[in-house]
């Protein structure tokens, strides 16, 4: 490696830095929060997070507008950044510890960091060959024992790129949509990292990813096998559900009077952390009477449904997911690429907000994951263009404070609040502009990424010493 890629890497490393109305689902839910985890629930995660966080300087953005993230907005803002945490936000009286870095914002917007609740960036990473397609054991349509971080390459270019032109500082990374039960999905902090271990988000649940409709019925349907349609699809769901269920009676009966432990089984531990209310459900579903049913099958079984992503007919249940305390995670315009996404329209996203309920911008894609930001922009166009009139800084929900609760993250990130992580975009403009980029993007108040200065550039390890990439003057 050469001088200028291990300049390039020494300055990577030193940036690195809704309840169901069921008795039985209230019962699991009170039993979960009261009981110590036994040693199983230890056991099953053998990959924790090492992640660091390296706080940068005291630092204070003045003179900029300011988005909350909640839905508030404050114009000739200040925001302080303090030991890796937002320390104040408000006006331009806000005050300002000695010594303290200042940045003149004036003419810039300041935001919480973009979060991306559906990625498969580390998974199914660029450059996009066979050899990297590590996203989908489609080896069976119950596969809940896999885990996406087990898949994760941190040299992934599209880490980089997600943070330097999309200002993503927090992503969700998920197996793809193959399974009925794809396996668990990972929150990531979108840092340099020489391994998965030190991207994880401290803390952040797991989540199972779930499908229903063409996917699962299409890829095993092909090979005669169950499921081979919509039917066999619930069907066996159900099954397993109540396998997962027997399995968790076998040790709860453990936690209680102890004796012989019961065996492990990966594919179960996961289903059983589901019904405990440790492990979040992300749900692979575009069509209003599928995602009625998964609501109902989650009743069923004591469950809940965290989102349904893509989503594609959301709109005609919106009802449904305010009422159940669902987020949809949707498009902008994805629309009518299959059956099941014919009936989308472009005022998806700002219909299902209309209605109360949450709505998320997510991308399930490497190069739309740079551009959320716009995304966000069209779907409010598309709904004032409707008659429904949304706010930029209530739009700015759909990036951040949501994703950021569908992920059970809430209390930490997603909007400027004292004592959450300092995960901080400056933008050079209006954020909702397809003409502004992120000037400076802050994770856990370290500076991470700056436009006008090529060390704090970070760029992935895959890329390093290449033409225009890693070099540093």
């Amino acid at each position: 490696m050469n001088k200028t890629a291990l300049a390039a890497l020494g300055a990577a490393t030193l940036l690195s830095a809704c309840s169901t109305p069921s008795s039985q689902s209230e019962d699991r839910a009170a039993r979960a929060s009261d009981r110590t985890p036994p040693p199983r629930a230890a056991a099953a995660i053998p990959f924790p997070s090492t992640y660091r966080r390296y706080p940068g300087v005291v630092t204070a953005i003045t003179g900029a507008t300011v988005y909350d993230g909640e839905g508030g907005r404050i114009e000739n803002g200040t925001v302080v950044l303090a030991d890796g945490k937002v320390q104040a936000v408000g006006g331009p009286e806000t005050a300002i510890p000695d010594g303290a870095t200042r940045i003149d914002g004036a003419g810039r917007w300041v935001t919480p960091g973009v979060i991306d609740i559906h990625s498969h960036l580390g998974d199914y990473p660029s450059p996009s060959v066979e050899a990297h397609q590590d996203g989908n054991e489609v080896t069976g349509p119950v596969r809940s024992e896999v885990w996406a971080e087990h898949s994760i390459w941190p040299q992934d270019p599209g880490f980089a790129r997600a943070l330097a032109n999309g200002g993503v500082t927090s992503l969700h990374v998920l197996p793809g949509s193959a399974n009925l039960f794809g396996g668990r999905g990972v929150t990531l902090k979108n840092v340099y990292a020489r391994t998965m271990q030190g991207m994880k988000f401290p803390g952040a649940p797991h989540s199972l990813k779930m499908a229903c409709g063409e996917n699962p019925k299409r890829v095993y349907g092909g090979r005669n096998q169950m499921p081979a349609s919509r039917m066999a699809n619930v069907a066996l769901m159900r099954q397993t559900w109540i396998r997962a269920q027997e399995y968790d009676r076998k040790w709860d009966k453990y936690d209680r009077d102890g004796g012989e432990q019961p065996g492990r089984d990966l594919q179960l531990e996961t289903l059983r952390g589901v019904l405990d209310g440790q492990i979040t459900v992300q749900n692979h579903c575009y069509r209003a009477d599928e995602m009625a049913n998964i609501i109902d099958m989650s009743k069923e079984f004591g469950y809940k449904v965290s989102a349904f992503h893509h989503g594609a007919e959301a709109y005609k249940i919106a009802d449904l997911l305010r009422e159940n305390g669902i987020c949809g995670a949707l498009w902008a315009d994805w629309w009518g690429f299959k059956m099941e996404a014919y009936d989308g329209i472009n005022e998806n996203i700002p219909l299902v907000h209309n209605a109360g309920a949450c709505a998320i911008v997510h991308s399930d894609d490497p190069n739309g994951i740079q551009r959320l930001n716009q995304e966000a922009s069209k779907a409010l166009t598309y709904g004032r263009r409707a008659g429904i009139n949304i706010s930029d800084e209530v739009a700015w929900t759909w990036l951040s404070f949501n994703p950021a609760k569908a992920l059970g993250i809430s209390d930490r990130t997603g909007s400027l609040r004292p004592g959450k992580m300092a995960d901080v975009v400056l933008w050079n403009g209006n954020p909702l502009s397809v003409y502004t980029r992120p000037e400076r993007v802050w994770i856990d108040g370290a500076l991470m990424y700056d436009a006008n200065d090529p060390r704090r550039r970070p760029v992935s390890d895959f890329e390093l010493g290449q033409p225009g990439e890693g070099d540093v003057k």
